[in-house]
């Protein structure tokens, strides 16, 4: 892809022109902001106390004597996010407000067990009752901090008469510049006593990450501000990764990429120099997804600023790279700003970038419409999707919501666990995305109805052969720890075979019909998560056999015929070999038919088509004189 005169060029401006706002929606946007900053400046003192936010105070499980405090004005408010750096990319415009928290609101140890997280929560509590009352606001809704939900953000509408800015909103986000001492937070360290066991202390890095990452937000900001100073081409090269992004939803996502990594990925590079100013919006495009999908860049971490100035420990680092695979150090040099991201979803993050460099060097236009204009959703992504209810369910809806890290991220972490473990080689990749927060939430009802969507599954298959055989084999038998583990992991389904080759071994046999085999994935599946998750069946909706109906004729699959068919399409394959009178020699048949697609890809399908359309009109003409040749 060029930025020149080519076609190619003239589509990416037209896009950048599309997606970004105009100069008099800026100003009328800035205006907006502006009112919102004097309104939350002028709040008076106040007295706040856990009825403020009853519900959020109670589920997060903090004593109500331990959350009040005199709530002050904001030490300073700064703009954050795309808006800051000039890349905000429609139709999701938003301008991040970052609050600074005053000192005095706090005691020296409220970042133990939540009291932090709690009275964070109390402080937006008063802006939202404040903002409420003026002319400018439209509405007010609340949301969670990259679906964290002990961390709810404001999303302010303010009103506006220009149609194009009728969906934007002002997210107000509290940071914690200066409150606590950061050594008092580092992933060895326990700040959650309720996640204890017994005596013994477990660490809480999901807990302390998540106090970090607000005390360094206001420096991490700055960061990406500086290095997109007048840097037109960097800024348009994220508004393009946005869009490449959000066009596919599975990794822009809580647990895989969003705008704000992605900046701090541009801001890296520049750092680096791997992207300089001499470059355009394209290249630098390709160069940071060359970054994303080379394995050798994330080895040992990235670091914003130079190695020797990073201020985590080595254990740290090392624990980082071994849990997530990840590690993107902070302009601060304390904390992990991937922490959330997951090495499943960072490895389907890594696939993509590799099939649009691939997409860009292969297709005749550079594959502009495949890249920026078609929508690649979870369904269309996966070869097998399913959607699992989990509302009221035991292992999210139970007391302790969040210890370390919250109960709908380990439900997800567990759930893909299994599911990968139970599928083994079927899958190349397991993917579990997990929307926990509703789309219409009041604090003062606390995290009740978080969880209430659907867990979502993608599962990748590796092959024909691998994904839909009927036998799995274990462990041998004489090999007794193991075999346990996997009597434990299977219960009823496993059993000790002796196979052909005389070996004797656990395994685990999902026999079926020939025609049945594209259902193995969905048995293997249903049965783990009703095993290992006490779900019913009818908690899980697998996309796989819903049209299967159509193939039924008298209520017998018209597969299972196929022998007798394969049968008649060897005769005829050597008839068609031995014809002498045509001008082509045949040299091969093969089948194309629903029942054996799965065996070619779609560019081998349309080469079978032509051929033999090609084919039968050569046949038809050279039988028929009325045909003009």
């Amino acid at each position: 892809m060029e930025t020149g005169t080519d076609p190619m060029g003239l589509k990416l401006r037209e896009l950048l022109k599309e997606v970004q706002l105009d100069q008099s929606a800026i100003k009328t946007l800035d205006g907006a902001v502006s009112s919102i900053v004097d309104a939350i400046k002028s709040i008076p003192d106040q007295q706040v106390s856990s009825k403020a936010a009853l519900g959020f105070v109670r589920d997060l499980g903090v004593p109500s004597d331990k959350v009040e405090f005199t709530f002050k004005s904001p030490e300073s408010i700064r703009i954050g996010g795309s808006y800051s750096v000039g890349a905000v990319a429609k139709p999701d415009v938003n301008v991040d407000l970052i609050v600074r928290m005053p000192k005095e609101c706090f005691y020296e140890k409220d970042y133990l067990n939540h009291r932090y997280h709690a009275k964070r929560c109390l402080f937006l509590r008063v802006i939202e009752r404040n903002l409420k009352s003026s002319s400018f606001v439209r509405k007010i809704e609340w949301s969670s901090f990259q679906s964290e939900a002990r961390k709810p953000v404001l999303k302010v509408y303010p009103a506006l008469e220009i149609a194009e800015l009728s969906d934007v909103f002002i997210k107000i986000i509290p940071s914690a510049t200066f409150l606590f001492d950061e050594t008092k937070l580092s992933l060895s360290r326990n700040n959650v006593r309720a996640f204890n066991e017994g005596d013994t202390a477990r660490a809480t890095p999901k807990y302390n990450s998540s106090i970090l990452e607000d005390l360094f937000l206001e420096e991490n900001t700055e960061f990406i501000q500086t290095s997109f100073h007048e840097w037109k081409s960097m800024q348009d090269a994220l508004i393009l990764l946005k869009v490449w992004a959000r066009n596919r939803n599975s990794i822009f996502a809580h647990d895989c990429l969003n705008g704000y990594l992605l900046s701090i990925m541009l801001s890296y590079l520049a750092v680096v120099n791997r992207i300089t100013k001499s470059m355009n919006a394209v290249q630098i495009f390709r160069v940071t997804l060359k970054f994303i999908s080379t394995a050798s860049f994330w080895n040992k971490g990235l670091f914003l600023k130079a190695q020797g100035q990073c201020n985590m420990c080595k254990e740290d680092v090392a624990q980082y790279l071994q849990s997530i695979g990840v590690l993107v150090c902070d302009a601060s040099g304390h904390f992990n700003l991937a922490f959330r991201l997951t090495k499943t979803a960072f490895s389907e993050l890594q696939e993509e970038a590799s099939w649009t460099l691939s997409c860009i060097d292969k297709c005749r236009d550079g594959g502009f419409e495949e890249i920026f204009l078609t929508k690649v959703d979870f369904a269309a992504k996966f070869d097998s999707c399913l959607r699992i209810n989990l509302k009221g369910k035991a292992k999210v809806s139970g007391s302790d919501f969040c210890l370390d890290d919250e109960c709908w991220r380990i439900c997800e972490k567990d759930v893909q666990s299994y599911l990968q473990q139970g599928l083994n080689d079927r899958a190349k990749l397991v993917r579990v995305t997990w929307r926990s927060t509703p789309s219409k939430w009041n604090v003062e009802d606390g995290f009740s109805k978080f969880g209430d969507e659907p867990m979502l599954v993608g599962i990748l298959l590796s092959s024909h052969e691998k994904s839909f055989r009927v036998v799995d084999i274990g462990p041998s038998a004489d090999k007794k720890e193991e075999s346990v583990k996997f009597r434990k992991f299977w219960g009823e389904r496993a059993e000790l075979r002796r196979f052909r080759d005389g070996n004797i071994a656990e395994s685990t046999v999902w026999e079926c019909e020939p025609w049945e085999r594209h259902l193995i994935i969905k048995r293997i599946t249903e049965y783990i998560l009703t095993k290992h998750f006490l779900l019913l069946k009818d908690d899980m909706v697998h996309i796989v056999d819903q049209l299967d109906f159509c193939l039924h004729v008298r209520g017998k699959d018209l597969t299972s015929s196929s022998g007798s068919l394969f049968g008649a399409l060897e005769i005829l394959s050597k008839r068609l070999r031995a014809l002498e009178e045509i001008p082509l020699k045949i040299s091969s048949v093969k089948p194309l038919d629903p029942g054996s697609l799965h065996e070619f890809n779609s560019i081998e399908i349309y080469a079978y088509l032509f051929h033999f359309i090609c084919l039968m009109l050569t046949l038809f003409s050279w039988s028929n004189p009325y045909i003009v040749r």
